[in-house]
């Protein structure tokens, strides 16, 4: 928001990272701001750009969520507002619960964007059966603070429902409405030919299990500007660090791994920043794949795409915005991008596309939260502040030999050496210290109050070693 208007009110937003925030490959690695999978920052930037007007400030969590902290988010906030993808899903459920227990402590309202549960494209929710008390938790601790929980599409509010749970609203994702009620999506040429760009995403389990890999190498044979687009914290890793440390490291068939084709081609990015992302699928013809975000990354730079759908959270989202796709269980054996991109029709995406968006920001409303496109500037001076900022490239294959390319990566890993070591001094200063204040405290007159003696010779130096165990 402009630094010279005084926010009424304070956000805070459950994310990776601030739009804003421009870090290095490696720092945004190290740190993880993708929370694993980089579609995660296409929903959380696109909440932050809604959310912030001339009267609020969003601040990202970072996705801390310290049941500890909720005092001093009830004084500093005047919201929570949690965007959330498939976090109904067995393997969520410690991250859930977590969740839970910080929102159990709130006095503020919590609003989420967007939940929903991940099954089969049957959608039988018998798998989520283990975590339904867990879920209860969470969407009844939402309740308690919201009018409503935002859901992402029809098998979700379905799941609730039946849970009896009343206050349950479809509005989708977020990052659809990155640029409000505009969705300008069209096709730029008539067919798809040799010479056509085409990206291409899938997950590792589409890859080892649904036949994602014949998909990409037929499509790799027969388009030689092919990119294959990939999300994972792992598949970053590998490309700028040849890191094959993941479990994910053996899936040799992905095109991050080093000994895939496509990596030894250049073919293949991850990105840090959705802006970098989509200003690159602006120039491309066309995206498919299981990728759900990396699907909408293509639309929000106009480009078409169809989505090949695995899952519940992806088909349950396809089907609300209508947005093209196939059933990748049902998909001809020898599928073709070119017979796709015939197929697919924008016109349901686009022609009720500002029906849904009135749905969404009604859903705000109800809830208490005022948006950019109603209520400030449409987003225009956030997207100034972001324009003016320099993002690293999407992070490419490692395949340079050259010195340059080396050293900006040593010196990275120097840096962090240095850092930790220095770190690491200052812990054992301290641990030393306090033994030392151990050892004067046994040996000190018995005639000195035990409880005056003890914080007097060690407090000081246990407090300042617990700091340092904090931070």
């Amino acid at each position: 928001m402009p630094h010279n208007v005084r926010p009424t009110k304070r956000i805070l937003l459950r994310s990776g990272k601030s739009p804003h925030d421009v870090l290095s490959v490696e720092e945004a690695l190290h740190r993880d701001v993708i929370a694993t999978n980089s579609g995660n920052l296409i929903f959380s930037d696109a909440a932050h750009k809604i959310l912030e007007t001339p009267g609020t400030e969003v601040v990202s969590n970072r996705m801390r969520t310290e049941v500890a902290a909720a005092e001093r988010i009830n004084e500093e906030y005047d919201a929570f507002v949690v965007p959330l993808a498939n976090a109904f899903r067995p393997s969520f459920e410690p991250g859930l619960k977590r969740l839970t227990r910080l929102i159990g402590r709130l006095r503020i309202p919590v609003v989420v964007l967007g939940v929903g549960a991940q099954t089969g494209l049957n959608y039988n929710p018998a798998r989520l059966k283990p975590i339904e008390p867990s879920v209860r938790a969470f969407v009844s601790a939402v309740l308690d603070r919201s009018a409503s929980i935002g859901v992402r599409g029809e098998f979700t509010e379905k799941y609730l429902n039946d849970m009896g749970f009343r206050d349950v609203e479809v509005i989708g994702c977020p990052s659809l409405f990155m640029y409000g009620k505009e969705l300008a999506v069209q096709k730029r040429t008539q067919e798809l030919t040799e010479g056509s760009r085409i990206a291409v995403n899938g997950s590792h389990s589409a890859v080892r299990k649904l036949g994602m890999d014949r998909i990409i190498s037929r499509t790799h044979a027969r388009y030689p500007h092919l990119r294959f687009i990939g999300q994972n914290l792992s598949d970053a890793r590998q490309l700028h660090w040849r890191d094959l440390s993941d479990p994910n490291g053996k899936v040799t068939a992905m095109p991050t791994h080093p000994d895939h084709p496509m990596y030894r081609e250049g073919k293949v990015r991850v990105y840090v920043d959705p802006v970098t992302w989509i200003d690159d699928l602006r120039d491309f013809d066309f995206s498919f794949g299981s990728r759900i975000h990396g699907n909408i990354a293509a639309l929000l730079a106009g480009t078409p795409a169809t989505v090949l759908c695995a899952d519940s959270r992806t088909l349950e989202l396809c089907r609300y915005f209508e947005i093209p796709h196939r059933r990748i269980d049902e998909l001809p054996e020898d599928v073709d991008p070119a017979r796709l991109y015939e197929e697919a029709d924008l016109s349901a995406l686009t022609g009720h596309h500002h029906e849904r968006f009135e749905r969404f920001t009604a859903f705000l409303d109800r809830n208490g939260l005022e948006n950019t496109f109603s209520h400030g500037d449409g987003g225009a001076a956030f997207e100034k502040r972001l324009r003016a900022l320099d993002f690293p490239a999407g992070v490419r294959p490692w395949t340079d030999t050259d010195l340059a390319s080396l050293a900006s990566r040593v010196g990275w890993l120097n840096h962090q050496v240095s850092e930790l070591t220095a770190e690491n001094t200052r812990l054992k200063r301290d641990l030393d210290r306090t033994k030392a204040g151990v050892r004067r405290f046994a040996a000190a007159p018995a005639t000195a109050s035990v409880y005056r003696r003890a914080r007097r010779v060690v407090g000081a130096p246990l407090r300042r070693a617990l700091r340092k165990g904090r931070s």
